[in-house]
């Protein structure tokens, strides 16, 4: 039988969430009879392109900016059944290369990029937003077979804020690969903690990039408020640098000195910072699901992190997580001094997390109904255009 050749195009191969959840979706796919390209509009010096370039995988750097007749050339060579697109200059230039050869286009939906939470960063221009907001909408509706949403939160966002229609999206949650990221264990623990300098402290990680949607502003400003009889904390802040890394800096030394911070910047061994630690924390403003979520309950880390519908949807509050209101440093000081105090509630919660991923979150239970999803859209069954919906349920 003929493989179905996918044309997966997305900004670039950093180090976000989206970006290492495509890399780790492509040798499965080959697996289960997708034949995937990947097509990055730039070069990334750090995150998961040198892996997939290493992978065999045909990988095609295209050169930053909007590349659409770049990338139209590449779909007429290769002739993709299906081009996925993620992110937003990736969807708009893949939408567009698209037209002319009449390839069916899948969108990711990944973020909740138009939530009112957004605005309130200092570095958001609001009439740019709503300029990407309209583009990005009238190519959607007109350019687009099918799109992907890796929450229900995530797709209530997008039909909302780009007038899709509801049945033109389908919802298929992320996965993490279970043998990558290994087992947790006290042997492992123990030579993580040697690797890092870490004795028998208690650790908290948080791993997302040092931007304002990730909240680690907050998070330092509750360490500050934990009460004195919380024992000292070292915290791993796990992340690229962007544009708050100057305030997080600031917010660093600002600490009393009783709580140490490390911010460790870009990492590659991040299941490693996980395996040492005792608590996993997650204090974003908006979020569309969160990878590096998914990694710490593979690795039967207890949670704390905001309320959010895309992190309710991933946690079970009580369970396996604590959840606050976003922005809310006194809300997650109190989380956090809670279970810093229990072992015995850190267990229990360590425990579930565990558990949820294995039922819900492995890469085989993704990758399989993302290949029924592609398979959908070549052959038709999710044409949307114009508001059309779906004759199909993944």
């Amino acid at each position: 039988m003929t493989s179905l050749r996918v044309l997966l195009v997305i900004n670039s191969l950093g180090g976000g969430g989206a970006e290492h959840s495509l890399a780790e979706m492509l040798e499965p796919l080959a697996d289960a009879g997708i034949e995937p390209t990947v097509a990055v509009l730039a070069a990334a010096a750090e995150g998961s392109e040198a892996a997939v370039a290493a992978s065999g995988t045909p990988l095609h750097v295209l050169g930053g900016g909007f590349p659409v007749g770049r990338l139209r050339r590449l779909v007429r060579s290769i002739r993709p059944h299906v081009v996925h697109t993620t992110l937003f200059e990736a969807d708009v230039s893949g939408r567009l290369a698209a037209i002319a050869t009449g390839t069916p286009v899948l969108t990711s939906l990944v973020n909740t990029t138009y939530d009112r939470a957004r605005l309130a960063d200092p570095d958001i221009r609001r009439p740019v937003l709503a300029a990407y907001r309209a583009v990005d909408g009238f190519t959607a509706r007109r350019l687009t077979s099918h799109f992907h949403a890796i929450t229900h939160a995530v797709k209530r966002s997008a039909v909302a804020a780009l007038k899709l229609a509801p049945d033109a999206v389908t919802v298929i949650e992320r996965g993490r690969d279970p043998a990558r990221l290994g087992e947790p264990g006290a042997d492992r623990r123990a030579a993580a903690r040697r690797a890092l300098g870490i004795g028998h402290e208690l650790v908290l990680v948080s791993v997302g990039r040092q931007e304002y949607q990730k909240g680690h502003t907050v998070l330092l400003e509750a360490l500050a408020r934990l009460p004195s009889g919380v024992p000292p904390v070292i915290l791993l802040q796990a992340g690229r640098r962007g544009r708050a890394s100057e305030a997080l800096e600031d917010g660093v030394r600002r600490l009393n000195g009783r709580h140490r911070v490390r911010l460790l910047g870009h990492r590659n061994d991040v299941p490693e910072l996980l395996a040492a630690a005792d608590l996993f924390v997650f204090p974003s403003r908006y979020e569309g699901l969160g990878g590096s979520l998914l990694e710490a309950m593979a690795l039967g880390l207890p949670v704390v992190a905001s309320a959010l519908p895309a992190v309710g949807e991933v946690v079970e509050e009580g369970g396996n997580a604590v959840l606050v209101p976003p922005g809310d440093a006194a809300a997650l000081a109190g989380a956090l001094a809670r279970l810093l105090e229990d072992d015995g509630l850190r267990r229990r919660l360590g425990q579930r997390s565990r558990a949820v991923f294995r039922v819900r979150f492995t890469l085989d239970r993704s990758v399989e109904r993302m290949a029924e999803l592609y398979a959908g859209v070549a052959a038709g069954r999710r044409r949307t255009r114009r508001g059309a919906g779906s004759d199909i349920q993944v």
